[in-house]
This record gives structure tokens, sequence and C-alpha cells, in this order.
């Protein structure tokens, strides 16, 4: 890690693979961006996650039409080493539990048989339930502030 002036703690933003000890100048470099990516795919396709969370500003990137894949996912890198955190959305009716287990477990042997990374931790924030409209039920206006 390295400091900044302002003494923020800067993350290295790709892992470097050293495939072959006996060859000194070969590695490789994976970007942090394509282990989000990675995680982004994974989730999709996890029963009980609904999506991920990306907070205001990823859902105001959504509505303008720009889809960013990564959205909800930080993943920090040192050499060989993976942490990824994630913010998620759940089904309404499903087991959180069960669902961000099986979510880690599939997190996990994917970037590591993907990357060839160690994958050292998994944290999943649930930041909401997805409850599932009703047939016929029109979508809802959003609550406007009055004005004065």
């Amino acid at each position: 890690m390295v400091k900044n002036e302002k003494e923020k703690v800067v993350e290295p933003v790709e892992a470097v693979l050293k495939p072959d000890p006996a060859k000194e100048g070969d590695s490789i470099r994976i970007s942090s961006e394509v282990i989000a990516v990675i995680v982004s795919l994974v989730s999709s396709d996890v029963p009980g996650i609904a999506g991920m969370s990306g907070g205001l500003v990823g859902g105001i990137a959504e509505k303008l039409g720009r889809r960013d894949l990564t959205k909800g996912i930080k993943v920090q890198v040192n050499e060989d080493k993976v942490v990824i955190d994630l913010n998620v959305i759940a089904e309404y009716g499903v087991s959180i539990v069960e669902a961000t287990n099986k979510l880690k477990k599939e997190i996990r042997a994917n970037v590591e048989k993907t990357t060839g990374l160690t994958v050292e931790a998994i944290n999943v924030n649930v930041q909401g339930i997805n409850v599932p409209k009703a047939e016929g039920e029109a979508e809802e206006e959003p609550v406007k502030e009055k004005e004065e």
C-alpha cells in the first residue's frame, strides 16, 4: 500500500503473478476491474440474489442508460491475494444467509479458478430486498418533494 500527501491509503489496482519462478522477467498482471467483472457475472447467476447495489450514484447512472457491471463491487488486491466487498439486493422470501453463502462460495471458486489468485475474504453487504410486483400492478410514481 502507498500513502499519498493526505495520508490516505491507496490500494494497488492490479494483482501480479509470477507464473514461472525460473523465468525472472515474466509476470501476469490482472486488473482489479477484471476481478470485479468476474464477481458481477457470477453474482447474476446465484439464486436469491436480485442484483448489485451501487448506491445513489450507481442508480442514477443506470437510469441514464449506462450499465456498470462492477457497481456495488470493490476489489482490493495485494500481490496474489484478493479481498472482495460487494453490496447486493436479495430476493424476498429466500434465506439471506443461504443465498449469500452460496454467492461467496461461487465467487471464491470462480475467481480462484479464473485468475489463479487466492481470495482472502469476501464481505457481502445486503442493502435491500427485491419485492416482486403483483401481476397487473402498475409501476409506482417516484415520491417528489413538495415545492414551497
